[in-house]
């Protein structure tokens, strides 16, 4: 099996998720190849879960402050905010067979991926089940699974900064005001590339790119024509309209 891989690439957050979809809806098809992506967000978005409401999620009056993006995952899973500088968002997506059976077991192969490129900067992470990857038992990746017609869809983030002040203005974590108790306890619960290699997020890219394709068959590509266009489709009539996104 050869993979397709799209290299590194800034999107708003309703191409994102216009784009997963599209290819998980083209290789369902037999239209397209098995496909791994890497992207950032910008500007800078608050996804949440298939299942989750973004009132009861979301500050939506801080997100239009600060210019920032709010969109529905067709995973599931939690609120999650994706700063620009903050991360890098892998997508994979392929037929069901390509990966092992079962929802975690799939959850540990591809996060294995992940912790293989961690490794390439000297950073010893392991998997947590169900989802997480963790760095000294803290969270460094949380990832989200869906599965649609025999194909399946999973992403996450791998943090490369954490801009905690912000991440608490733009979630409804707490309706208290910001304190420094507060902000402790997510440094003791989460961590980033940056504590461990002081690297660029180009470099962390490269070093993810090897995890992944390691001992695979692929080819760097791009969306096909059929692809572009129904990623516009998507982007215009679904993610970025209020129907979806506060479908809940």
């Amino acid at each position: 099996m050869e993979w397709r891989v799209i290299s590194l690439e800034n999107n708003n957050a309703y191409r994102n998720m216009a784009i997963d979809e599209a290819i998980l809806e083209h290789i369902r098809d037999k239209k397209s190849s098995p496909t791994i992506r890497f992207y950032t967000w910008k500007p800078s978005a608050v996804s949440i879960g298939r299942f989750q409401s973004m009132n009861d999620e979301v500050n939506l009056s801080r997100c239009r402050e600060l210019g920032i993006d709010c969109v529905r995952r067709i995973t599931g899973g939690g609120a999650v905010f994706h700063d620009t500088k903050g991360e890098i968002t892998y997508s994979v997506i392929a037929p069901e067979d390509a990966f092992p059976k079962g929802i975690r077991e799939t959850y540990k192969y591809v996060c294995g991926w992940v912790i293989d490129g961690l490794n390439g900067i000297g950073i010893k992470a392991e998997f947590a089940p169900i989802n997480d990857i963790l760095v000294n038992g803290k969270k460094i990746s949380g990832n989200a699974q869906t599965r649609r017609d025999g194909v399946v869809l999973q992403h996450g983030t791998i943090l490369y900064d954490l801009d905690i002040p912000t991440m608490f203005g733009v979630l409804n974590i707490s309706k208290e005001k910001i304190s420094d108790k507060m902000i402790k306890s997510v440094e003791e619960r989460v961590t980033k590339v940056l504590d461990y290699a002081k690297v660029s997020q180009e470099q962390l890219y490269k070093t993810l790119l090897e995890g992944f394709t390691k001992d695979k068959k692929y080819g760097l590509g791009e969306l096909s024509r059929e692809e572009e266009e129904r990623v516009l489709d998507l982007e215009a009539n679904v993610y970025s309209t209020e129907r979806w996104n506060f479908s809940r």
